[in-house]
């Protein structure tokens, strides 16, 4: 049996406030072509499907026309919920999805598996929607935590498992999980959406007992062991993400369980990419002219902030969508905040100081710069002696 394991579509996500929906129309229209060029059986979407739990109308025509696309391919489609879902709109959907698409969102139904033979016997599906502990009370009280609510589930996952292979034979199993597990690298500034979504760490010993588990929710693709495995997000949606590729698992399955394991790419419409200079490098510099059409997070090295970088770059790369100001150097801090700093001052030209020390990062006035506030001030007293 061959098992595509993808995850974190997060249809509906935005890039920086410009819409992913056509480019991810466009990628997993090739995922789709792949389930059927490598004759897959069954495709895993292991949670978060959509980006918010209200998502637009046409988020919901993208998911059904893949959906339908992947089965017409000649799969079966097995979805859970993730965190980002609202787990009775996606699970509303169901019902109205046509045989051979299920969409799995009750956690009453955690430990009872989807069916799927192939010539070596049943391999049980076991999906897990997102388990959010505060929900879960009317069903395990005990449970406190989304390591307790994994585990427990991953516990009636193992009772269901252990009846069905004291009967069967070549009984194998795959489970599908949307967590944040032990030893698994956050990408780069999605780490606090990552904790938003109240997350907390599943040892990777919650999922012994199956051939395989196709976990979500981490944004690049992970093997935390052989049948431990993140797909990752098919597209990029953060730029700490650029040098992460993007695809998903190919798994088969044989009568023993995991026989190979293929990672299958898939296209990047549009490359993620950080650039750090001085501003004017980065507007005139030939070796960033390759970076034309790519996404550029651009961070200019100055000493001082520079006027409308954002519009200034954009002349350059027309899909410049984040400007960072990061001086190549800063005065060690002293560790004094901005108010002591001005109670500190002794006269206007120190208050002027403790301004710009604040505003930035810990330089104040050069030379020239003096010699000009003390015009200024000057010329005030001027003023003010003649008022």
């Amino acid at each position: 049996m061959r098992i595509l394991h993808t995850s974190d579509w997060h249809i509906g996500r935005t890039f920086h406030g410009h819409s992913t929906l056509d480019a991810l129309r466009g990628v997993l229209a090739e995922l789709t072509a792949q389930v059927r060029e490598h004759a897959v059986d069954v495709v895993v979407v292991a949670g978060d499907v959509f980006d918010s739990s209200a998502p637009a109308g046409d988020c919901y025509s993208l998911l059904t026309d893949t959906l339908r696309g992947l089965a017409d391919a000649g799969a079966r489609v097995i979805v859970t919920s993730g965190n980002h879902d609202s787990a009775a709109r996606l699970g509303f959907q169901s019902g109205l999805l046509r045989e051979g698409i299920s969409v799995v969102t009750d956690p009453a139904a955690v430990g009872t598996p989807i069916t799927i033979a192939d010539e070596h016997g049943p391999v049980h599906f076991y999906g897990i929607p997102y388990l959010e502990p505060a929900l879960l009370r009317h069903l395990w009280p005990e449970v406190r935590t989304q390591e307790g609510a994994l585990t427990r589930a991953m516990d009636l996952v193992r009772d269901d498992l252990a009846r069905r292979r004291a009967t069967e034979s070549g009984t194998r199993a795959v489970a599908i999980a949307h967590c944040f597990a032990a030893g698994v690298e956050p990408t780069p500034q999605l780490e606090r959406d990552i904790q938003q979504g109240g997350l907390d760490v599943v040892p990777l010993a919650a999922f012994d007992g199956v051939d395989y588990a196709a976990l979500g929710h981490i944004h690049g693709r992970q093997r935390l062991a052989d049948h431990i495995r993140y797909a990752g997000a098919p597209l990029h949606y953060s730029f700490g993400e650029g040098d992460k590729p993007r695809g998903s698992w190919l798994v088969e399955l044989d009568a023993d369980g995991c026989a190979d394991i293929t990672w299958l790419a898939l296209p990047v419409p549009r490359r993620v990419v950080t650039l750090t200079g001085p501003l004017d490098e980065l507007l005139g510099d030939e070796r960033f002219e390759g970076e034309r059409e790519a996404w550029v997070c651009a961070e200019y090295t100055d000493d001082l902030p520079q006027r409308d970088p954002l519009r200034r770059l954009q002349e350059r790369f027309p899909h410049c969508a984040k400007v960072v100001h990061r001086p190549a150097q800063t005065a060690p801090a002293d560790g004094m905040t901005y108010a002591q700093r001005v109670r500190a001052a002794r006269s206007d030209r120190e208050l002027v100081e403790a301004f710009l020390v604040h505003v930035r990062e810990g330089v104040g006035a050069s030379e020239a710069e003096q010699e000009l506030i003390d015009d200024v001030l000057a010329a005030r007293v001027r003023v003010e002696a003649a008022a």
